[in-house]
């Protein structure tokens, strides 16, 4: 590896027991500092990035006082291994002792690269002593042959003025629990924390809520955030840690990170409830699974303490048994990876509100005086901002697609001791995720669906045994049951099958909050219930959502191509308007790019490149998206060509998709090749894509000539012209789109029409079968396999190929 040229250079590994290599992490980056008795004590930091470790000797060690700038001397990139080396390096290589001080994972709050080479880098620390925010800030003197920083602490939960240096507060390993003159010795790893004597406690029924429409009024509850994890329960003791999940199933080896961090609570014994969730910036339900695969990073909240150094508490009120708790966690460190679940007094509509608004899931309200048991019952209560659940899973659909391992899956929920069929979900899933799935449940396969399901939704579905338990988001239950809008969040091996049902509050009654505000791809969505579309019930948070959740669809077809928005801040029903250049207030996230114009100048135009850029468009009242026929780098050779076949209002469907047809095989006859896509309107448009090499003269020449010719062979089908008087029973072959700044709707678009129609690209085998233009809602669009879709390369066209096809217009006129 080259950046580890210069680390290898300086060492000879026959005489050093330093590591040389290791790999880097798979989900977060990982951080550790370092006690070096060298010539000098120091402490040295290693952040890992682009599989090296970054380095630099702090003077002194870091200071959790803001006022305190700490010399941190820039050396050369260490191995990954590096992470957890511990031991005594020989003279010649920065003799000395070795201690793993503090090891964890760390966050950037910008990109590295630009952070070094401007000398700054802004970061937070997530692990077992120095967490929070920080920053490196490289002095000036840059041709000085080493690069001098300085180490600055940030003010927030972690920063401390007084007491004890924080670089003396710790004396022992992170890892080994092992001094410096321990490691020197070789001396063996031992235990951290206190000696424990008690007994190791039991596992014991948690405690769960019940759902309620609106948040309990008065004095009488403590209120916590709803965290988006796994619950747990710790059990310390004798017999070291034991981490249960709520059915009481041990996971200590999956949340192996937590056990030492676990090990140094100051009790003898003690049994904590809580919800270990995903740490380093990482957030969500998804973030956790990969979490749990890459075996970090996590973060432990603790909310209850049932059992206490011998002593019982579950009987105990909950304020007293909070009081106990809080003394347990006193000494944690301050945003470190164990935390204490805040409990919030106080108003609880304006509490949830607040969680809402940042994008919380929702509220778990307490009854501060009730005692600790097991099950669901009324002393605590949640309310959720957003709806999702735990389903069954007990079949799936096949795709079409080959790149898809299935369309959808069939969900259920156990009602009574009976199976209840509750819908499909065919989003939410990546490559990975679906082939985890279809792996999980090859095993399960049965020959007879486990439930009555409806025939018309179900036909070909591939049954399996009800084992698997998915969490599942959602706009809400149709009036039959059924999930709407639904989108899958992650299977929950924490959760038995037969305890999935619905929530006992009847869905109906089950009304949101409506928060000012809802994060989707980091763009904070105003308005998220206002519904845009009536006739459909999709809300402005539904089109955000589904606009993420496409973005690998639809981005292909936009990146890198001024674009047109069609805004309708108003929803369906207000006024409509198209859009190309910013205006005031635009977000940044909707790029701005400069293309040359025909008179010599440049105009500013709109374009998207990421997810979040579709969001923010839809924050600002956009529900259409229209690209140029050309990218940004060639804006005048056009890469697509496209006939928009428009039918008058008394032709069938079937008369356009036959057009359609024809218009391939004529464009065959010429050596070319085109795809379909139902526009989600009336029509179909066939799109020919083009090599970058003809003007947009030529291209808008051959579409008019091809039109032209289509409406001379056949008249009474097809007209090549505007007039609605010469349009009566026939199609209008539109190629009115091929020109320099036109504009046409994107695949995969959502078309401002009442039914919130989908534009959706298919094979002329699948066209064959569709039956309406606007046959693809948002849900159906999602389900719908894409991977295997071959579109063909793009065609040339040329002189040769315009000569010919102005002959055979002119041989039809005669």
């Amino acid at each position: 590896m080259a950046g580890l040229a210069k680390y290898r250079a300086m060492r000879d590994f026959s005489a050093t027991p330093e590591p040389q290599g290791g790999a880097g992490s798979k989900l977060a980056l990982r951080y550790g500092i370092q006690m070096h008795d060298a010539t000098r004590l120091h402490w040295d930091l290693r952040l890992e990035w682009d599989g090296v470790l970054l380095s630099w000797a702090v003077t002194r060690g870091p200071s959790t006082d803001p006022a305190d700038k700490r010399l941190a001397v820039r050396t050369e990139d260490h191995p990954m291994d590096y992470l957890t080396f511990e031991g005594v390096i020989p003279k010649g290589y920065g003799a000395g002792t070795v201690m793993l001080w503090d090891i964890g994972w760390w966050q950037p709050f910008h990109d590295v690269g630009q952070g070094l080479e401007k000398g700054h880098l802004h970061f937070a620390l997530h692990g077992r002593r120095a967490t929070g925010n920080w920053s490196l800030i490289r002095m000036k003197g840059r041709d000085e042959p080493r690069e001098n920083w300085l180490m600055i602490k940030e003010e927030d939960a972690a920063a401390d003025q007084g007491g004890t240096p924080f670089s003396e507060r710790y004396p022992v390993s992170a890892v080994t629990g092992r001094s410096l003159a321990q490691i020197a010795k070789n001396a063996p790893p031992h235990d951290p924390g206190p000696a424990r004597k008690g007994p190791l406690p039991r596992f014991r029924a948690v405690q769960l809520a019940e759902t309620v429409a609106a948040p309990p009024k008065g004095v009488d509850w403590l209120h916590e955030v709803k965290l988006d994890g796994y619950r747990a329960q710790i059990a310390l003791g004798k017999g070291g840690i034991r981490i249960r999940t709520r059915n009481g199933h041990d996971w200590t080896d999956r949340f192996a990170e937590l056990v030492q961090p676990l090990a140094e609570l100051p009790c003898d014994s003690a049994l904590i409830d809580g919800e270990i969730v995903a740490g380093a910036g990482l957030s969500g339900f998804s973030a956790l699974q990969a979490a749990i695969k890459a075996g970090g990073p996590f973060r432990f909240y603790a909310f209850d303490l049932l059992h206490l150094d011998g002593k019982d508490l579950s009987d105990a009120p909950l304020l007293k048994r909070r009081a106990a708790l809080e003394g347990v966690m006193a000494d944690t460190v301050p945003l470190g990876i164990l935390g204490l679940s805040p409990a919030i007094t106080g108003d609880a509509a304006e509490t949830l509100g607040t969680i809402c608004d940042a994008g919380g899931e929702g509220m778990i309200s307490k009854l501060r005086d009730a005692p600790y048991r097991g099950g669901r019952g009324p002393a605590w209560v949640k309310t959720k901002c957003i709806r999702r659940a735990e389903f069954v899973i007990v079949g799936w659909q096949p795709s079409a697609s080959k790149g898809r391992a299935f369309a959808s899956l069939l969900m259920a929920t156990f009602e009574g001791g009976r199976l209840v069929y509750r819908g499909k979900v065919g989003t939410g899933f990546d490559g990975d995720t679906m082939d985890e799935l279809a792996a999980a449940m090859k095993p399960l396969a049965r020959d007879r669906a486990p439930l009555d399901a409806p025939k018309a939704e179900t036909r070909g579905a591939r049954w399996v045994q009800p084992r698997l338990v998915a969490e599942i988001s959602h706009a809400e239950l149709t009036s039959a049951g059924h999930l709407r809008h639904a989108s899958f969040v992650a299977l929950r091996e924490d959760k038995s099958p037969k305890e999935v049902a619905l929530d006992p509050t009847p869905t109906e009654q089950l009304e949101k909050p409506d928060p000012s505000r809802i994060d989707v791809a980091g763009v904070g969505i105003s308005h998220p219930r206002r519904v845009i579309f009536p006739a459909v019930k999709v809300t402005k948070l539904d089109l955000a959502r589904y606009y993420h959740d496409m973005a690998d669809r639809i981005l292909p077809h936009l990146a890198d191509r001024p674009l047109s928005l069609v805004r309708l801040p108003e929803g369906i029903e207000g006024e409509r308007f198209f859009q190309k250049h910013a205006g005031k207030g635009f977000p940044d996230a909707i790029r701005r790019i400069r293309v040359p114009d025909p008179d010599g100048g440049d105009d500013e135009l709109l374009t998207v490149t990421d997810a979040r850029g579709l969001v923010a468009a839809v924050q600002m009242g956009t529900v259409e998206f229209h690209p140029w026929g050309a990218k940004r780098d060639k804006p005048d050779r056009p890469e697509r060509l496209v006939f928009d076949l428009d039918p008058d209002e008394g032709l069938g469907f079937a008369a356009v998709r036959d057009a359609a047809f024809e218009l391939r095989n004529k464009l065959q006859a010429l050596g070319l090749a085109a795809w379909p896509m139902l526009s989600g309107g009336k029509g179909v448009h066939v799109i020919l894509p083009l090599r970058r090499t003809a003007s947009w003269e030529t291209a808008r020449l051959f579409a008019q000539l091809f039109a032209t010719l289509m409406a001379e062979t056949v008249p009474d089908r097809y007209v090549a012209t505007m007039s609605k008087r010469r349009r009566k029973d026939r199609i209008f072959i539109d190629w009115l789109r091929n020109d320099r700044g036109s504009t046409a709707i994107a695949p995969f678009s959502v078309r401002a029409r009442p039914n919130a129609s989908v534009a959706v690209p298919l094979s002329w085998d699948e066209l064959k079968k569709q039956k309406r233009a606007d046959a693809f809602g948002m849900d159906a669009a999602r389900e719908r396999g894409w991977d295997d879709l071959r579109l063909p390369a793009p065609n040339a066209l040329n002189q040769t190929l315009l000569k010919r096809l102005a002959a055979l217009v002119e041989r039809d006129k005669d």
